[in-house]
């Protein structure tokens, strides 16, 4: 069973738009992303946000374009919330996806495949998927695969 780490999509600034809500570039990124990974049949059972509106309107988007029902706001995914807290509850058994905030989804990677947070195991971009499996018999995880917006 998988792990999806994803970066909210680009969003609008405060004075545009005190929300923040996804810009228009953003939006149509994360639904390539969100295309892409439906046509590799991605399987994902429930998706989790910070519950600020970027996080919540790219969970929307994965949701519609995966066939994801279990879509909800849980604590612990605010940019600088605590990883290991939050880790220590994820479930190897399901196909989770987590959508939040920077430096939070970095931190994540790094504790659940290193047990520290002070290596970047990834650099995430904002509306891409990075996807982690629990290694047999380890406490750790790998990084399995990711789809991002752009090859930098």
């Amino acid at each position: 069973m998988s792990l999806y780490l994803v970066q909210h999509g680009k969003n609008l600034s405060k004075e545009i738009d005190p929300e923040q809500s996804l810009s228009e570039e953003g939006r149509k990124e994360v639904e390539h992303i969100g295309e892409t990974a439906s046509g590799y049949d991605v399987l994902v059972g429930k998706i989790r946000h910070s519950g600020k509106k970027r996080a919540e309107q790219t969970a929307e988007i994965f949701a519609e374009k995966l066939d994801v029902k279990d879509v909800a706001e849980a604590e612990g995914l605010k940019a600088l919330d605590e990883p290991a807290e939050f880790g220590k509850n994820v479930n190897p058994g399901e196909n989770l996806m987590l959508v939040g905030h920077l430096p939070f989804m970095e931190r994540m990677a790094s504790w659940l495949t290193t047990g520290s947070m002070d290596y970047t195991v990834f650099k995430f971009q904002n509306g891409g998927i990075v996807c982690l499996d629990k290694l047999p018999d380890s406490e750790y995880w790998a990084v399995i695969w990711a789809l991002v917006p752009a090859i930098e």
